[in-house]
């Protein structure tokens, strides 16, 4: 009977042990989002609606860390090295395509060296002023770029940024010149638009639209197709001289390469069950951001999306005489 009851406690153990039983009970303690952007962006703000919505669904708190730096490279290369066990994830957005095209020596792969979760969504860009600049509309922005261009201040978040990228390809495609204002990050950039220190910034609505509601940004024109719903009046920068310029910014989701796939779908199912969210809607729908499709938001759409894009952006940047760092 001891042997028994022995042999019994033993197996008893070795199921409380063995990876298959901590898989089927993930998550079993909080799961951490690293956001590669300083707080107080789109992203950010995108990131944590997110992770809100999924930590009720998951019944574990989902903490958001803040991880900035080099266009997003920094906080990516953090997920890159985390242990493949679900429990670090990375919500990054279409930055993470672009990075081998900028930076020449880059320490991760976006595309083998991560798990893809699922695309979360598209969010358009918008080119915004200082409240009390002249110009109202792009093609007088352009006028003033002709003539005095160096008196223009653009600002962006830093090389790699979003913001960065639609004011590198803006110049490109306008063959328009200005003067470029890196930051470290969208807050500390709009903080100097709203103080009158820089003229423009190029970005996401969900960075910007409650300033363009209180009046103390200057919206100039979307990088859309049509006209934003929220922002009817504003014309698309086809409207504005610049035929056929658009610019979406995705966000996707990721763990890190090795991530059991048991838990990848599970983080995957969590993430559709997050844009079902009622609150998530109506938030993400306040700032223009399109939802992602049950069939995009699961890991085989974001990987194939995700490579092409990558070498969509080497194409592009190459084609604008962006060179890596």
């Amino acid at each position: 009977m001891k042997k028994i009851q022995a042999l019994l406690i033993s197996l008893i153990l070795s199921l409380l042990t063995s990876n298959s039983w901590g898989q089927n009970t993930f998550p079993n303690k909080p799961v951490h989002i690293i956001i590669p952007f300083p707080p107080g962006g789109s992203t950010d703000v995108l990131g944590r609606l997110l992770g809100a919505s999924m930590s009720n669904n998951l019944g574990q708190t989902i903490v958001i860390e803040n991880t900035g730096g080099a266009g997003g490279t920094i906080g990516a290369a953090k997920v890159a090295r985390a242990p493949g066990d679900g429990y670090t994830l990375l919500f990054h957005n279409m930055a993470h395509a672009s990075a081998p095209a900028l930076y020449s020596k880059l320490s991760y792969s976006p595309v083998s060296d991560f798990e893809a979760i699922g695309i979360v969504t598209e969010v358009p860009m918008i080119l915004v002023a200082r409240k009390n600049f002249p110009a109202n509309r792009f093609s007088e922005v352009l006028s003033m770029a002709k003539a005095n261009g160096n008196s223009l201040n653009f600002a962006n978040a830093g090389v790699g940024a979003t913001s960065q990228l639609c004011e590198a390809l803006l110049k490109s495609t306008t063959n328009s010149q200005w003067t470029s204002v890196p930051y470290k990050g969208t807050g500390p950039a709009l903080n100097d638009i709203l103080g009158g220190q820089v003229d423009f910034i190029c970005d996401q609505p969900a960075s910007t639209i409650s300033h363009i509601k209180a009046g103390n940004l200057k919206p100039i024109a979307v990088a859309t197709k049509n006209r934003l719903k929220i922002l009817p009046q504003v014309p698309t920068f086809s409207e504005s001289g610049v035929p056929g310029f658009e610019l979406t910014v995705w966000h996707g989701l990721y763990a890190p390469k090795g991530t059991p796939k048991d838990v990848t779908e599970r983080l995957a199912l969590s993430l559709r069950e997050a844009l079902k969210d009622p609150i998530l809607i109506e938030r993400f729908q306040e700032m223009s951001a399109s939802i992602a499709t049950p069939a995009q938001a699961n890991p085989e759409a974001l990987q194939s999306f995700l490579k092409a894009d990558v070498e969509r952006w080497k194409m592009a940047l190459k084609a604008a005489g962006i060179q890596p760092e």
